[in-house]
């Protein structure tokens, strides 16, 4: 008798990767890195790579960045370089909202991966500065309303809005300074975004939490 299969998460990645998406190279990173998170919100106890303290974020900083390596044939030490590109800016965003926050991690992290795709694909300073500014000018209102299966969704979503960050530049297009929380420099519109998210979504994550109380 075949034992019944323990549905895991919401089942995101398994969705990404059917047939009601094309088969192309970002739809393969942002399944893998899915089905990795739902997993874990599913209580796979597998050991997972911890990114600013999360391991959502782990998952979403380095999974997409090794589907991109391995279908391309990228070098190890060259994929182990861009790893080490989107955990860092990964951290350095996170290091002005501090650990807790309102403001969705995966956004950080995706915008990171997006950085070390952007790396893998010989990208450099130049691009991976606009695909940072683009993808928070994108994404920067995603909310973190807890650990829990939609996870999976976001981080999709955070993967989408970084590799097109990346795309919208090399395309020949960008945000610029006033557009919204856009300023002039990557680090000045990485701390706005910081800013958001530590002063500004404080009254949002109160609300969250008592959303979450009132619905139990």
């Amino acid at each position: 008798m075949r034992r019944a299969q323990k549905r895991l998460g919401g089942r995101v990645g398994k969705l990404y990767a059917s047939d009601a998406y094309p088969d192309d190279l970002l739809t393969q990173a942002k399944a893998a890195a899915a089905a990795g998170s739902d997993a874990r919100m599913g209580g796979c106890p597998m050991p997972v790579v911890i990114v600013s303290g999360s391991g959502n974020q782990g998952i979403t900083a380095s999974v997409p960045i090794v589907v991109y390596a391995r279908a391309l044939d990228i070098p190890r030490e060259k994929m182990l370089r861009a790893l080490a590109v989107s955990d860092l800016i990964s951290i350095y965003q996170k290091s002005g909202i501090g650990c807790l926050s309102a403001f969705c991690g995966a956004v950080s992290a995706g915008t990171g991966a997006a950085c070390g795709i952007a790396y893998l694909l010989g990208g450099r300073m130049e691009e991976i500065e606009h695909t940072i500014v683009n993808s928070l000018g994108t994404v920067s209102g995603m909310v973190c309303d807890g650990a829990k299966p939609s996870c999976a969704a976001k981080i999709a979503m955070a993967i989408e809005s970084g590799v097109f960050g990346y795309r919208l530049f090399k395309n020949g297009n960008e945000f610029y300074a006033g557009d919204g929380i856009v300023t002039m420099g990557v680090d000045e519109t990485i701390r706005n975004v910081s800013r958001m998210a530590r002063e500004g979504m404080r009254e949002t994550d109160r609300e969250i939490l008592r959303i979450m109380i009132d619905s139990e």
